[in-house]
């Protein structure tokens, strides 16, 4: 009997939460491009949104030294992620970036997505 792999056996190799059709922006002159020539950015006190249209579909998150330690960073990633994946559904395409600020991870998570949604939604980058 074939041995199953070990990602279909071990819970910790599942992924969960999935970016269904947006790809992850990964190269540095792809972050700069976007930062230097975005259609809109948007300022709130937890996190910054720059998007550039485009008809391909990419997101990057950053988090800076400024938040902390690499707990820190990577749980401020990991909420934005979390917000964009509940609202990715209903997103223009484009190119979007999320810079998280050190409120971010003192912000209660309903105040979070009700900001994140906010932002999206003055931003005009919503389609519903």
């Amino acid at each position: 009997m074939p041995e199953e792999p070990k990602a279909e056996k071990d819970w910790r190799y599942k992924k969960i939460g999935r970016i269904k059709s947006f790809d992850r922006i990964k190269s540095t002159k792809a972050f700069n491009t976007v930062y230097r020539k975005a259609d809109k950015t948007w300022h709130t006190p937890s996190f910054v949104l720059f998007y550039k249209k485009d008809s391909r579909q990419e997101v990057g998150f950053v988090a800076s030294k400024k938040l902390g330690n690499a707990v820190h960073r990577n749980r401020a990633k990991r909420l934005l992620r979390a917000l964009f994946i509940s609202h990715s559904d209903h997103l223009r395409s484009g190119q979007y970036i999320f810079v998280a600020k050190p409120p971010l991870l003192e912000t209660e998570y309903t105040k979070l997505a009700q900001n994140f949604q906010n932002t999206l939604k003055r931003s005009n980058t919503l389609t519903q």
